[in-house]
C-alpha cells in the first residue's frame, strides 16, 4: 500500500477514535510536565532580589531600572537591567510594563487588543513624591492614580501596589511575596540543550527559556473570579496550600478538548488573563495581564507561605495568587474599582465593550452536526412551524461543504443554497455556516492555491508552510496576526467570493484555538512562525481572536459597513467581546455539565464576553428527556441560546420526545421570545458600559456575603433572578433571594421575602425565576415564528412594586440590524412608577444624525404587588381612560394566575406620557 494511503487511513482511524472517546488527561501537559511552570512553582517567597533604581518621571510616566541587589564590592555593571514604566489613566487604571533593556530578540507585544481610545485617557504624571514606610530603610515612590487612590513603587524590596489615600489601605499589589522572576533572553552556550519533548513532539525552543512569573495579592478580598476558560466553580478554589488535595494551577492555553470534565482547572478553548476580586465590604478590584502566551495561575490558600515566614508589609486580609507564563513581557493593568461594575467599566475601557448584536442573534438558534441536505433543512424548518415553536437561525456544520473546503457547498446535498436561504429569510429567519481556519491543502482548491502563492500561511520551524491534520486531512493555517492577511480573509466573505451566500447568512468560527489533530496537545507547535518571525508560543492564545476579528470585519465590509455582523467563535482572548459571541465548546449531556454551564457563563461575563452560552442538551451524548427539558428551561436565559449536538447522537429537535416534552420545550423557548425586549435592552447596556447581560448575584448585592460563592443562581440584568434545577427528578429547590425587598415568581406572581433561603416545590413546568421588587420589565407576549416577525408587535410592561409601591426600568430599541444606532437612531425610555402613577420619559441625551421611529404601542401593564380595587386609569396627554382588571400574567393562560392589569392603554412606546391609577 502506498505511504500516502497508509497515512490517510491512520488519520481517519485517529479521527474516528477522537470523535467517540472522551478527554484523556495524559494527552495534555500538566505543570510538572511544563518546564517553565514546574520551575516557577519551585521558587520560594522572598527569592526576588531586584531593587528599583533611577526612579524618575519621563514622558508622563514613572520609569525605573530593576537591578539585582548585589553585595558591596561586586560589579553592578555586569547586571542586565529590566526597564519598568508606570502609567495612569482616567477612572482608576494603572498600567505597569517591565521589559528587557536589550536582548537578542524583541519580545512579542499583543497588538489590536487595547482599543485606540484608551491612550487618549492617559493622565500625564507631573511629579513623584517619596516616602519611607513599612519600616523600610529605602524609599518608596508615590504617584497620583485617581481621586482617592495612589500608586506606590517600593524600591527595596521591589514591589508595586495601588492603595486608597485614606488609611493607606492596599487594593492590589505585585511582588509582595517576592516571587517575581524574568528569564532574560540570551545567546545559547556551547553544548546547551534548549529542546523540550512531549509525547513524541519536539519543541526546538530556538530562543531558549524566556518565562515570566510574579505574585499578585488582592486585599480585603474574600473570593477571586475570572481567568476563563475552565469548567469549574465560579469562585476560584485554591490550587496550592493547606487543604488543597490536587495541586494543579489554572491553565490558560487554548485547546480543542473533547468532552471536557467539570470541576477542573484544566484550560479549555479560550483564555482571558483577567482576575476579579470581591470582599465583604462590597468592594471589588481587578488585574489583567496582556499576554497571549501560555499562562498558569495558582490561587494560594491561606497559610501557603507559613513555613517561609516572610514579613508582609501590611496586616490586611488578602488573597495571594501566582502568575506564570512561558513567554511575553510584563504588561499588566490594575483596576481599583471600588464597586464590581466599576471594575468592569475599567477593564472594558482598556479592551472595549461588547459589540451590539443584531436582534435575531439574541433569539433561539437550532444547530446540529449536521443537517444532511436541503430537504432536511426544509423539513426541520416546517416542523418548527407545525409545532408552533419560534426560532431564528438554522446552522450548518462542516458536512455542508465540498470536501471540507470552506466557502463551498456540497453540490449534491446543497445544490441551491441561495434559494434555501431565501426561503428561511421569507419567514424572518437566518442561516449560519461554519468556516474554520484550517485550509485544505488541495492544488485544485483556489483558496489554498492563492494562500500558498501569496505566502499567507503560518510557517513551521524550518520556514516552510505549516502542514497539520484537521477535518479536511492535510491542512494549512492563515497567519491571522498579519493585518494584510486578515483583510484578505475578510474579503472571502464577499458575495462574489463566497458563492451561494446571501445577506441572511452569517458565520461560525470553530477549531480556531487552532486545532491540529496531529499536533502537540492537539494544537500548533510552539515553534511555528508568524509575521516577523514571532513564535507561535508567544501569541498562541490570541490566534483565535485574530481569526474572529478577521471574519467579523469581513462581514461588515460585505455589507459596506451597514450591517452588524454575527460571528460565533470557540476560541477567544481579551477583546473578543468586540467581535461577536462565544460558546463553552464540546460539553456533554449530563447533569453536572448543565450545572457547570452557569459558572462558565458568569465568568465569561465578568471578563466582558457577555454574549455566551452552552450547547443546550450537551454536544456529546443523548440526554434523557428530563435533562433536555431542564436544559432548555435554563438555556432560555443564557445570553446566547443555541441547541447543538454531535453527529453520532440521536436526533433531538424539540418535537421528538413526546407531546408533553414538546409542550415544555416550546414554553421555555417562547419564554425567551417574550423577554427579547428586556434582553436587547441589556445587550445595549453591555455595549455602552460592559456590564454583562447575565451577572452574579453579588454584582447587584455587593455586600451580601451569602451571594459571593453562589454559582448556581444568576441575575439577568438587575431585574430577574434565575435558579437552575440540576438534579434528576427534583421535587424541591433551595433558592436564596438577596436583599431586603420582595421577589415575585414570574409564573405565578407570588411574592417571596428577600434576604432568606426558600425551599420551593418545583414542577416539570419551569425552573425558579423571580422578578425583583422595584423593577419594570418590558415584554412582547404575542407568539410569532421569529423575532423579525415580532418587530411591530405591542409591548407589555410588568411592574413589580417594592415596599414603597414604586418601581423603575428601561427599554432600548433600534432597527435591530444596522449601525445607525451609533448616530443616535434609537429609542431609550425610562419608566418610573411612583405615587400610583407610571411615567415614560426619554433618556436619549441629544438628537443624533439619524432618527429611529416606531409606532409600537403598549397593550398591557401588569402590576405585581398592587391590591385589586381601582377600575380606571387616566392617560395624559389626551385625558384618555383605560380599564383596570384582573388579567393573566401571560397571554393565552386564562386559567392561570392573574394580576392587576391596565388593559389597552394604547400609548406609543416612543412618546412621553403618564398613566395615573384613579
Amino acid at each position: 500500500m502506498k505511504p500516502m494511503k497508509i497515512s490517510i487511513l491512520i488519520f481517519l482511524l485517529v479521527l474516528a477514535i477522537q470523535t467517540v472517546v472522551s478527554w484523556k488527561k495524559e494527552e495534555f501537559r500538566n505543570c510538572n510536565q511544563t518546564p517553565f511552570c514546574k520551575s516557577a512553582r519551585s521558587r520560594k517567597p522572598g527569592s526576588c532580589n531586584l531593587i528599583a533604581q533611577d526612579v524618575t518621571i519621563s514622558h508622563g510616566e514613572l520609569t525605573a531600572k530593576l537591578l539585582p541587589k548585589i553585595p558591596e564590592g561586586q560589579d553592578q555593571d555586569q547586571a542586565k537591567p529590566l526597564i519598568l514604566s508606570i502609567s495612569v489613566y482616567q477612572n482608576g487604571i494603572m498600567r505597569l510594563k517591565i521589559d528587557e533593556d536589550a536582548s537578542p530578540k524583541k519580545r512579542f507585544e499583543v497588538s489590536d487588543v487595547i482599543i485606540s481610545e484608551f491612550e487618549s485617557k492617559k493622565l500625564w504624571l507631573q511629579r513623584v513624591s517619596d516616602e519611607r514606610s513599612d519600616g523600610d530603610a529605602d524609599l518608596s515612590s508615590v504617584v497620583f492614580l485617581s481621586d482617592g487612590y495612589e500608586t506606590v513603587l517600593r524600591h527595596d524590596p521591589f514591589e508595586v501596589y495601588v492603595r486608597a489615600e485614606q488609611g493607606k489601605r492596599r487594593i492590589v499589589s505585585l511582588n509582595s511575596n517576592g516571587l517575581f522572576d524574568f528569564e532574560q533572553l540570551r545567546n545559547k552556550k556551547e553544548g546547551e540543550d534548549w529542546e523540550e519533548s512531549f509525547r513524541g513532539h519536539t519543541d526546538t525552543r530556538p530562543y531558549g527559556p524566556q518565562s515570566v512569573s510574579f505574585d499578585v495579592s488582592f486585599y480585603g478580598s474574600d473570593f477571586v473570579y475570572g481567568i476563563p476558560e475552565h469548567a469549574t466553580s465560579f469562585a476560584l478554589k485554591p490550587t496550592r496550600g493547606p487543604g488543597v488535595e490536587e495541586s494543579e494551577p489554572y491553565r490558560l492555553f487554548n485547546l480543542d478538548v473533547f468532552e471536557y470534565i467539570h470541576d477542573s482547572p484544566f484550560g479549555l478553548y479560550g483564555s482571558i488573563p483577567f482576575m476579579f476580586s470581591h470582599g465583604k465590604l462590597g468592594k471589588s478590584s481587578g488585574f489583567f495581564w496582556l499576554n497571549a502566551a501560555e499562562i498558569q495561575i495558582d490561587v494560594l490558600a491561606s497559610g501557603w507561605d507559613a513555613e517561609h515566614q516572610i514579613s508582609m508589609p501590611t496586616s490586611q486580609s488578602r488573597i495571594d495568587t501566582f502568575w506564570m507564563s512561558e513567554a511575553g513581557l510584563v504588561d499588566v493593568f490594575f483596576f481599583v474599582g471600588p464597586g464590581p461594575k466599576d471594575v468592569i467599566r475599567q477593564y472594558t475601557s482598556v479592551t472595549g465593550t461588547p459589540s451590539m448584536p443584531q436582534l435575531f442573534a439574541t433569539a433561539y438558534h437550532q444547530c446540529r452536526w449536521n443537517y444532511r441536505d436541503e430537504e432536511d433543512v426544509e423539513n426541520v424548518d416546517l416542523k418548527f412551524d407545525e409545532n408552533d415553536i419560534p426560532y431564528d437561525v438554522l446552522w450548518l456544520d462542516i458536512e455542508h461543504t465540498d470536501g471540507k473546503r470552506y466557502f463551498t457547498w456540497d453540490k449534491l446535498l446543497f445544490p441551491h443554497p441561495e434559494e434555501m436561504q431565501r426561503k428561511l429569510a421569507a419567514k424572518g429567519r437566518h442561516m449560519v455556516t461554519i468556516v474554520d481556519p484550517h485550509i485544505k491543502r488541495d492544488e485544485s482548491f483556489s483558496l489554498h492555491k492563492e494562500a500558498t502563492q501569496k505566502g499567507y500561511y503560518v510557517k513551521d520551524a524550518s520556514g516552510k508552510d505549516f502542514d497539520g491534520w484537521c477535518w479536511p486531512g492535510s491542512s494549512s493555517y492563515p497567519d491571522m496576526v498579519n493585518p494584510e492577511i486578515r483583510t484578505w480573509w475578510g474579503e472571502k466573505f464577499f458575495y462574489e467570493n463566497y458563492v451561494g451566500s446571501t445577506p441572511s447568512l452569517y458565520i461560525w468560527n470553530d477549531m480556531n484555538e487552532p486545532s491540529v489533530f496531529n499536533g502537540p496537545e492537539v494544537t500548533m507547535p510552539r515553534d511555528a512562525l508568524h509575521l516577523g518571525s514571532v513564535e507561535h508560543r508567544e501569541l498562541h492564545n490570541a490566534y483565535g481572536y485574530y481569526f474572529h476579528m478577521a471574519t467579523a470585519d469581513g462581514l461588515v465590509k460585505r455589507e459596506d459597513g451597514k450591517d452588524r455582523p454575527f460571528v460565533l467563535s470557540r476560541a477567544f482572548f481579551a477583546g473578543s467581546q468586540r467581535y461577536g459571541a462565544v460558546w463553552t465548546g464540546d460539553n456533554t449531556a449530563d447533569w453536572d455539565q448543565l450545572r457547570v454551564s452557569v459558572p462558565m457563563i458568569l465568568t465569561l461575563g465578568l471578563t466582558a464576553v457577555t454574549f455566551s452560552g452552552a450547547d443546550v442538551g450537551g454536544f456529546f451524548g443523548n440526554p434523557e428527556p428530563e435533562l433536555l427539558v431542564r436544559w432548555y428551561q435554563l438555556g432560555a436565559y443564557y445570553p446566547f441560546f443555541r441547541a447543538h449536538a454531535h453527529h453520532d447522537t440521536k436526533r433531538r429537535e424539540p418535537w421528538l420526545f413526546g407531546q408533553r416534552n414538546t409542550e415544555l420545550i416550546r414554553d421555555a423557548i417562547r419564554g425567551r421570545y417574550m423577554l427579547l425586549p428586556y434582553f436587547y435592552t441589556l445587550f445595549r447596556e453591555a455595549n455602552v458600559s460592559g456590564i454583562p447581560v447575565v451577572r452574579p448575584l453579588w454584582m447587584e448585592f455587593p455586600t451580601d456575603e451569602a451571594t459571593f460563592s453562589n454559582g448556581e443562581a444568576f441575575m439577568v440584568g438587575n431585574s430577574l433572578l434565575v435558579q437552575g434545577v440540576y438534579t434528576e427528578r427534583a421535587k424541591y429547590a433551595s433558592v436564596y433571594l438577596p436583599g431586603k425587598e420582595s421577589w415575585y415568581d414570574i409564573r405565578t406572581g407570588t411574592a417571596y421575602e428577600g434576604g432568606t433561603t426558600h425551599k420551593l416545590e418545583v414542577s416539570e413546568d419551569s425552573i425558579p425565576a423571580f422578578q425583583r421588587a422595584g423593577t419594570i420589565l418590558p415584554r412582547k407576549d404575542r407568539f410569532r415564528r421569529s423575532s423579525t416577525q415580532m418587530v411591530h408587535d405591542p409591548y407589555t410592561l410588568v411592574i413589580a412594586l417594592n415596599s414603597s409601591q414604586a418601581a423603575e426600568g428601561e427599554l432600548y430599541l433600534d432597527d435591530g440590524k444596522s449601525f445607525d444606532f451609533k448616530q443616535g437612531a434609537y429609542i431609550q425610555r425610562h419608566f418610573v412608577f411612583s405615587n400610583g402613577q407610571l411615567t415614560s420619559s426619554n433618556i436619549v441625551p441629544t438628537r443624533g444624525e439619524s432618527i429611529f421611529s416606531t409606532d409600537c404601542i403598549i397593550e398591557r401593564i401588569i402590576l405585581l404587588g398592587h391590591l385589586p380595587g381601582p377600575k380606571i386609569a387616566l392617560i395624559e396627554p389626551g385625558n384618555q381612560k383605560a380599564e383596570i382588571e384582573m388579567g393573566p400574567l401571560r397571554l393565552g393562560e386564562r386559567a392561570g394566575p392573574a394580576a392587576v392589569t391596565i388593559r389597552k392603554p394604547g400609548v406609543r412606546i416612543a412618546d412621553d406620557w403618564t398613566i395615573k391609577i384613579l
